[in-house]
């Protein structure tokens, strides 16, 4: 299993074969971790190791699968920092920015909960991406919307870009690797988007995805050719995730094409 993730090389070790199986509690007991649930004060989780042992502190006021992603990534902080006390405050989503331990331990984190080795042939079913897609993936896999639709996103069977928009603006951005990072995302949400009033109005989001033209997204010349399916969705107050799926396979060229401008 040389090169395997080392979540799903766990994963696969302990007879893992549905997602059902993933129990965090267990897996924890194997590697030497205790989980305690507990009431935290400034972070969701922490972890005190020393040798081969480990306990692991949750925060209980938070809801089940929060606590689910942050017992994940404070498994992933024990695979990789043994013998260290580290707090931390857990996001599913860090920008490259960030620190390399936390980054690293949200990895971990998205292949213990959602293994590719299991999510990708349930994926490979459906044809395009939508939000009532990633809601069955959340409910199958226990994890928060956000989380199932960061790691489908980032799975790179379809050409789509999630972005997570607040008042303030974009507050981070990811996309499948096959959506050309030439499209960077425009930092203020445009008007014409319909997580425009996901977040300054009382819309809860799209039933469905709708078309828009790129150039509400992408600050581009070319982005004027072409047209994108747009879905938004309300996850907090003032918070939306936009799922943004290429309409036009010309977009995911290597190279812009030229149109004479």
């Amino acid at each position: 299993m040389k090169g395997i993730d080392p979540a799903e090389r766990l994963l696969k070790s302990l007879g893992v074969t549905e997602p059902h199986e993933i129990e965090l509690e267990d897996i924890a007991f194997d590697q030497g971790a205790e989980i305690r649930y507990c009431d935290l004060s400034g972070c969701e989780a922490d972890i005190l190791g020393y040798q081969d042992r480990a306990i692991i502190s949750i925060d209980r006021k938070r809801g089940f699968r929060r606590r689910r992603f942050s017992i994940a990534h404070e498994l992933g902080h024990w695979h990789y920092h043994r013998g260290k006390k580290l707090q931390c405050r857990v996001e599913e989503y860090q920008p490259k920015h960030k620190q390399l331990a936390e980054r690293k331990a949200n990895g971990y984190a998205a292949s213990l909960l959602m293994p590719h080795y299991l999510l990708k042939p349930r994926a490979r079913d459906h044809r395009k991406l939508t939000f009532k897609t990633i809601e069955q993936f959340s409910s199958e896999f226990r994890t928060s919307l956000s989380a199932a639709a960061i790691r489908l996103v980032e799975a790179d069977i379809w050409p789509c870009m999630l972005i997570c928009h607040t008042r303030q603006g974009r507050k981070w951005f990811t996309q499948a690797p096959m959506f050309h990072d030439r499209w960077f995302p425009q930092t203020e949400l445009d008007p014409e988007s319909s997580a425009f009033d996901v977040i300054f109005g009382q819309s809860e989001g799209d039933t469905h995805p709708r078309i828009i033209g790129a150039e509400a997204w992408f600050d581009r010349v070319e982005a004027q050719r072409y047209e994108l399916f747009e879905q938004a969705k309300r996850v907090g107050d003032g918070e939306a995730l936009v799922l943004l799926t290429i309409k036009d396979s010309r977009m995911m060229e290597e190279e812009p094409e030229r149109f004479g401008y």
